[in-house]
């Protein structure tokens, strides 16, 4: 499903605009794990296990949102969820 790959790339955005807010010197060690988290989710290995788990979650009907990198995002973010 492409949903997830476009969620991959929504959180992926979300990040980097967070990051960009993160200046104080406190803050570099999560402006640093956050980063991580980007190389993680840019990697082609996460992409190919994301589009696998969301193909067998949707087959047997156990997830009815394929949005996981977006909710990690939000999470990490504290957002609400839209």
């Amino acid at each position: 499903c492409t949903c997830s790959f476009l969620d991959t790339d929504r959180a992926l955005v979300l990040l980097e605009e967070y990051c960009k807010k993160l200046r104080k010197p406190e803050e570099q060690q999560l402006k640093k794990a956050i980063r991580k988290v980007m190389g993680i989710f840019k990697s082609s290995l996460f992409q190919a296990l994301l589009g696998s788990f969301t193909k067998k979650a949707a087959r047997h009907g156990t997830i009815s949102h394929p949005s996981l990198p977006a909710a990690v995002a939000y999470d990490v973010l504290g957002c609400p969820k839209i």
